[in-house]
Formats: C-alpha cells, sequence, structure tokens
C-alpha cells in the first residue's frame, strides 16, 4: 500500500496530519536543503514525539515523495494548453520557476514518476495536449525528451546558485578571480575553440539561455510529430 492509499490515523492527542507534516518537512528544505529533512527535525518544528510521525509516513523517501507532490501543485497548468507545444513549454517553464522556489526539488527531478495526485495531474495535463496530434509511443518520447532538457538544465542553474552561496562569489566574481589562470591557458594556443567562446561567445542570463535551448528542442520534437495513421 502507497502513502497515497494508506489512511492518516486519528489526529490525538495533539493535532496532525500529513498536510501539516508536508509543510514544515518543505519549510525545512527551502531552509537548509534536503540534508536538513528528517522525521526528527520535522517532529520538532511540530511540537511532536518523532513517533508519532511514522503513524503518518513510514519513511523520509514517503516524505520526500510527499514534497515533492505538493510543490507539484505549482506546476499544474492554470488552464489547460492549447497545444502540444504550449504544454511541454508550460511544463518546463513552471518547473523551472518551482525549482528556483524550492532549489531542493532539483535534486528529485528524474526518475520515477510521480504518482501523487498533483503529479499526476501534470502528466495529465501534458498528454492530453498531445492526444490525437500523434501516436502514444511519439507523445510519451517526446515529453521524456523535454524533460530530460529541463530536468539538466535545472540542476546545473541550481548547482551554480548553491556554488555562489557557498563561496560567496557571484558568477561574475568567480569569472574575475579565474580570469588570470584562464587567460595563461588560453594562452598556450592548445585550445583554439574555447578560447574563440571566451572571447566572441555572448554571455546570456539563466533565463533566456533556459528558453533558447527549450525552443531547440521543441523545434526538434515538432520534426517527430504526426498525426496517427488511422
Amino acid at each position: 500500500m502507497t502513502v497515497w492509499d494508506r489512511p492518516e490515523p486519528p489526529t490525538r492527542p495533539a493535532p496532525l496530519d500529513r498536510e501539516r507534516i508536508v509543510a514544515a518537512a518543505i519549510a525545512l528544505a527551502d531552509e537548509g536543503g534536503l540534508e536538513a529533512v528528517s522525521l526528527r527535525k520535522v517532529a520538532g518544528r511540530l511540537n511532536a514525539g518523532p513517533m508519532r510521525l511514522y503513524g503518518y509516513i513510514s519513511t523520509k523517501e514517503e516524505l520526500f515523495d510527499l514534497m515533492v507532490d505538493e510543490v507539484q501543485a505549482e506546476i499544474v497548468p492554470e488552464v489547460q494548453p492549447d497545444t502540444w507545444r504550449e504544454a511541454l513549454h508550460t511544463l518546463a517553464h513552471r518547473t523551472r520557476q518551482a525549482s528556483l522556489r524550492h532549489p531542493w526539488l532539483a535534486d528529485l527531478l528524474g526518475g520515477r514518476p510521480a504518482l501523487g495526485p498533483n503529479g499526476l495531474a501534470v502528466s495529465e495535463a501534458t498528454l492530453a495536449a498531445l492526444d490525437g496530434i500523434t501516436d502514444i509511443d511519439t507523445a510519451l518520447r517526446a515529453v521524456e525528451t523535454v524533460s530530460s532538457y529541463f530536468t539538466g538544465a535545472i540542476r546545473r542553474e541550481i548547482a551554480n546558485l548553491r556554488a555562489e552561496r557557498a563561496t560567496g562569489m557571484s558568477k561574475r566574481d568567480w569569472q574575475r578571480a579565474s580570469g588570470p589562470h584562464v587567460t595563461r591557458m588560453l594562452a598556450t594556443g592548445r585550445f583554439p575553440a574555447l578560447t574563440k567562446a571566451v572571447h566572441d561567445g555572448a554571455d546570456v542570463d539563466p533565463e533566456t539561455s533556459f528558453a533558447t535551448g527549450l525552443d531547440w528542442v521543441l523545434d526538434a520534437v515538432a520534426t517527430r510529430i504526426t498525426r496517427p495513421v488511422t
């Protein structure tokens, strides 16, 4: 029986339910990442004994599943997308926005499908926009392809943000500090393509980079979308 199917125990002696538990866990993760989340710490935030939480959640993995599903509510589109491209575009951008609000989400993206009600709603809205446009296998591959792109892009962006926090150095600060070493290495002539990229390549912000890469992936997916044979 999954955590989604298992009933909650009575709330006595102190008010407690999965909604409160998940909210407390998300608050801890937003403050300190997934490593800051434990059933003991969640119980402490709720002024409850740790053993009481086991009546609602069996493992920390179940707690993570519930946390992800709660954040998936922020990803569910507000209106049903009109086209498959809009659906995949919306999925990517809303996932990125949710991850910037909750950076720990990047660590849990990918892997097995989300089975909570909000996760299923996200999948339904995305696949519904592809229904009748192409066969189901092509639709699934399209979603997987776009998901692989934005998962990787989001993880890279979050990793950079974490590096800034850990070092106290912004991207510009890091570039200035690394500049002398990079200049010496490029002066050897061993890296001509990299030299051209450093000197001539445009430096774009993360949002522009994400949107551009997403458009390229969607353009590629569009070449594979065909109406099913009837």
